[in-house]
């Protein structure tokens, strides 16, 4: 029988009803034999309702110290859907027993509100498995070195669950959410997406960062490099559905590659809406000119994405690129004031209104054309490319966002990805 890591997300956590059936559905794998941990996230809105009374009482500048008690205070709506959950499970003859992340332990660096996980200890956890225990440990938290509780960031849950499958080695980790697998693309904006039964952990997370909001990054980051085999699947189809079938539904996302994998020349199309273009103007056409641009960004703490430096003229260049929505006017301000001032740059313009839309899939390793005629559906709907960005399994395009859906629609329906032989 297997070792099961299964994560459930807040709105399945989100009332006892709910919780009572994610119990019915946690018995019926460890009646079939199978050793279970679960992972649970706090209960729908219970975080945001936590964190919105920490900002009411907060300092009018926030400090180290008032992050940990964030935590402290975050932490506690795993804490009590966790112990929910083990009353659930004892209430259907289960025999079941919840930790804390600092419990396990858990251990994660000192970065509050943000912390990444360094260890887990698996010895207490093994031993309740030994003795027939379901094992509830809380998601999105730990302890770091001190002994202070530590959250890992929105979306941690995701991230816990492959760590502790990752550390048990189990055999799968199954991420139960409110849709039923991975698409080819948005179903709210093509209607004719399909499901994908499997996808590659680089395309994943490839789709994952350019947009894709089914699973956190870092957590398909980590079961990439612990090679943990990630199913994700619907936590709504009745808990009583037969295992089996159970175990084949969601989507696969696996490091072992196979050839109907590469036949899909692209597996999906991702986008993202919450991107901003800035282009810094007329700057010197010298050796360090995008450090001294980019290094500022940096070190204040903005990430960036798409670059593109123009070719020079008069020996000046041009550079273009690409932060998040929230960091854009703090980048032009940034640059406005003292970057652009130091470099002597001619001007520092930004446009808030882009989008950015990506084609993904493991096949274009072994495909040519591929960006060619990605570049032609979007010219035959008289779409204006602004940017392009390239890896071996991806090629993204920066547009006006009024085109997004339109894009999304034209590239899903030119790669045939409405098309079953394309999964």
């Amino acid at each position: 029988m297997a070792l099961i890591v299964q994560k459930y997300g807040g709105t399945s956590m989100g009332s006892t009803e709910r919780i009572a059936q994610v119990a019915k559905r946690v018995a019926k794998w460890a009646r079939a034999g199978h050793r279970m941990v679960v992972v649970p996230s706090a209960m729908s809105g219970e975080t945001n309702r936590l964190l919105a009374l920490a900002k009411e009482l907060a300092p009018g500048k926030p400090t180290q110290d008032y992050y940990r008690e964030q935590d402290m205070l975050a932490a506690t709506g795993e804490q009590a859907s966790s112990a929910l959950l083990a009353i659930a499970l004892q209430a259907e003859g289960q025999p079941a027993v919840s930790y804390a992340g600092w419990q396990v332990p858990i251990r994660t660096s000192n970065a509050y509100t943000k912390a990444r996980i360094d260890s887990i200890d698996d010895q207490r956890v093994r031993a309740d498995l030994d003795a027939g225990k379901v094992v509830i440990i809380t998601g999105f938290q730990g302890v770091d070195a001190d002994g202070h509780i530590t959250t890992l960031g929105r979306g941690g849950s995701d991230t816990s669950a492959v760590a502790v499958a990752a550390a048990l080695k189990a055999d799968e980790a199954m991420i139960f959410t409110d849709v039923d697998g991975v698409y080819t693309t948005d179903p709210r904006i093509v209607p004719e997406a399909r499901r994908l039964a499997s996808l590659s952990f680089e395309e994943m997370l490839e789709m994952a960062s350019l947009g894709s909001k089914v699973l956190q990054i870092r957590s398909v980051e980590f079961a990439g490099k612990y090679k943990v085999p990630l199913r994700v699947l619907s936590s709504f189809t009745p808990w009583d559905i037969d295992l089996a079938e159970e175990a084949r539904s969601g989507t696969l996302i696996t490091f072992e590659e196979d050839e109907h994998m590469e036949k899909a020349v692209v597996s999906g199309i991702a986008f993202n809406r919450d991107e901003a273009k800035i282009s810094v103007l007329g700057v010197p056409d010298k050796p360090g000119i995008a450090y001294q641009i980019l290094g500022a960004v940096a070190d204040a703490n903005i990430e960036v994405d798409v670059i593109i430096q123009n070719i020079s003229k008069d020996g000046k260049t041009d550079l273009s690129f690409t932060v998040n929505h929230g960091d854009f006017a703090r980048a032009m301000d940034l640059l406005k004031d003292k970057v652009a001032p130091a470099l002597g740059a001619a001007d520092v313009v930004g446009d808030p209104r882009i989008c950015k839309v990506s084609i993904v899939g493991i096949g274009m390793r072994s495909h040519v054309g591929v960006a060619s005629k990605m570049f032609r559906a979007l010219s035959e709907e008289g779409i204006n490319i602004q940017m392009i960005s390239t890896s071996e399994i991806k090629t993204s395009v920066v547009i006006d966002e009024k085109y997004m859906e339109l894009a999304v629609r034209a590239l899903h329906r030119a790669f045939d990805l409405d098309q079953p032989s394309a999964a």
